[in-house]
């Protein structure tokens, strides 16, 4: 019997924690979008630093730089294939530990993909706060950063660390 206990704490290791840490990025994206709604739509900015940063309200009705404005249903299309795609893609990983980064980018893009998913769903717009006022550049959120960070490690991995054949998951799979 000790096998099944065993057994039983690795697909609780392999299936539930990245289920867990999904859930924790989407609620603390969620919970700053709240607050926004709360705090920042009355007011519309405050400044955090000056200069260099705002808080500002923006109902985002499309996809970076204002992309497919208007265009809900086939965002929420695209982002839900994106989201499929994620999640195979990180299933069809070999579950070994150098692959830990790999999965952990994966997170991070799937979590902002649901985070924005669910403002789409839920209010018809992503909720937009955060401005750098330094330069002229888009207002973000929580998810956003997300998906940017895991995307940018992704780039590292595949560029700087894996190799070729370590992203062969058909060759992996066989093996």
């Amino acid at each position: 019997m000790p096998w099944l206990v065993l057994y039983n704490a690795k697909i609780f290791r392999k299936n539930i924690i990245p289920i867990l840490i999904t859930r924790l990025l989407i609620l603390l994206d969620q919970g700053t979008k709240l607050w926004a709604l709360g705090s920042l739509k009355p007011i519309h900015s405050m400044t955090v630093v000056d200069g260099f940063l705002d808080l500002t309200f923006v109902e985002n009705r499309g996809v970076a730089f204002g992309m497919l404005s208007g265009q809900r249903w086939l965002i929420l299309v695209l982002t839900g294939v994106i989201a499929g795609a994620l999640i195979y893609f990180y299933r069809t990983l070999p579950k070994k530990k150098a692959y830990l980064p790999l999965r952990a980018a994966l997170l991070l893009v799937l979590s902002g993909a649901v985070g924005n998913i669910i403002d789409r769903v839920c209010r018809g717009y992503v909720v937009d706060f955060f401005e750098f006022t330094f330069f002229d550049w888009p207002v973000f959120n929580v998810a956003d950063i997300y998906v940017v960070a895991g995307v940018i490690l992704m780039v590292l991995l595949i560029v700087f660390v894996l190799k070729d054949e370590d992203l062969d998951l058909k060759k992996k799979k066989d093996e």
